[in-house]
């Protein structure tokens, strides 16, 4: 593929609002995950919690006034994104300028309080519930449309853990076919009941902070997160500083529902698959931003399928143990956390990850270091056997 210039990058995490504040929480190797105290649930777990969420959105937008929407607007003031979108459609123009979302529970939240409110003796729901605006997948993306005076190709994905890595291909194919000349991606994932008692109900989340890679894993730590990318056309020679994405890679395992290949071949393929997209080999990779959820089955066939095309030396890690699992939010974490590798040559760590696997490869990160970063691989899998897999990098070959 040409390489696509990401003009600009936001995410607000649990670590902080903005690419300064995750960056200095990576570089001290300080995690964000705490003990889960989000509406006194009955949980023994640790997640990744966003404070100050209980701001409304301004009254102009009251009908979309939900957890998830309040995330996405702190992600919209974050890093100046506002601001180089207002650039954008000024440039191109409201309708040459596609949107892109993804999310796993959008704004579900909002439904599950409006059912613990309903009326006792008719079943009915408060009169001012919006499903459309709050609770239906699509309701952040309708929401940054409006907010944003967007009039060109919009849509949603939802493919669990990978949503918003797709979006990096998706944004791809968009601008290729001429549909729009520039791309905004992204989304956010919110707590809510369903998504803590889900993945406490499926026996997969952690004791204590989830440990990606580590000996003693067992399971995942929930985490919030929104962010967004402004993709466009590179020029013929972008400046030396420019992030470009280099090329992308998407396949489906069809092996099961909610547990990977063990052998990891889907993932593999996607891997491959962003390589041969760039142009690249795999000796050109100087990191890799792991999926790494701590699950014992994931870790072990996402080191199985990294270790099969990189070889077990090729720097690697997971941010999940700085965040906790930020599920359809996760490829912009990934994302930024590439970014930040590139700009600051610097290999992050893997926070409370302190006794690698024994059967794991020998490259993975426990702890940060200095390094030359000018090539970053990218994984994010899903529920339903999805992988993609995206390389950011600083110049194009």
């Amino acid at each position: 593929m040409k390489p696509l210039l990401i003009s600009s990058l936001s995410l607000v995490s649990a670590l902080g609002d903005g690419l300064d504040a995750t960056w200095q929480a990576l570089h001290e190797g300080r995690s964000a995950l705490a003990p889960c105290g989000f509406e006194q649930l009955p949980l023994d777990a640790w997640a990744g919690e966003v404070q100050g969420l209980d701001v409304k959105l301004p009254a102009a937008f009251s009908a979309f006034d939900c957890r998830n929407n309040r995330l996405a607007e702190r992600a919209l003031a974050a890093d100046g994104f506002e601001h180089e979108v207002a650039r954008a459609v000024a440039k191109y123009g409201a309708r040459r300028v596609g949107l892109f979302t993804g999310t796993s529970t959008s704004g579900i939240l909002t439904t599950e309080r409006a059912y613990a409110a309903r009326n006792p003796e008719t079943g009915a729901l408060q009169s001012g519930f919006a499903y459309a605006e709050t609770h239906n997948t699509y309701a952040l993306g309708r929401y940054l449309r409006v907010r944003l005076g967007l009039t060109g190709p919009s849509f949603t994905l939802s493919t669990a853990c990978a949503a918003t890595a797709k979006l990096f291909a998706v944004a791809t194919r968009m601008l290729s076919a001429g549909l729009c000349d520039a791309a905004i991606i992204g989304g956010a994932d919110s707590f809510c009941g369903t998504t803590l008692f889900g993945f406490h109900a499926l026996g997969v989340m952690a004791h204590g902070p989830c440990r990606p890679f580590d000996t003693a894993r067992n399971g995942i730590s929930i985490g919030e997160a929104a962010g967004f990318a402004l993709l466009e056309r590179a020029p013929e020679a972008p400046a030396p500083d420019s992030l470009l994405l280099l090329g992308t890679g998407e396949s489906s395992d069809a092996y099961h529902m909610s547990s990977p290949d063990p052998e990891g071949t889907g993932a593999g393929i996607a891997m491959r698959q962003a390589l041969a997209d760039a142009g690249l080999t795999p000796e050109t990779i100087d990191y890799i931003n792991l999926h790494g959820t701590a699950t014992l089955m994931g870790d072990a066939a996402e080191d199985k399928a990294v270790s099969r095309l990189f070889g077990p030396q090729t720097p690697r890690s997971s941010a999940k143990g700085f965040t906790g699992h930020t599920l359809g939010a996760a490829g912009m974490v990934s994302a930024a956390t590439a970014a930040l590798a590139i700009r600051h040559g610097f290999l992050p760590g893997s926070a409370h990850t302190q006794r690698l696997d024994p059967a794991f490869a020998v490259g993975h990160l426990l702890s940060g270091r200095q390094a030359g970063v000018t090539r970053v691989m990218c994984n994010a899998f899903g529920f339903g056997g999805v992988n993609c897999s995206f390389i950011l990098g600083r110049e194009a070959q």
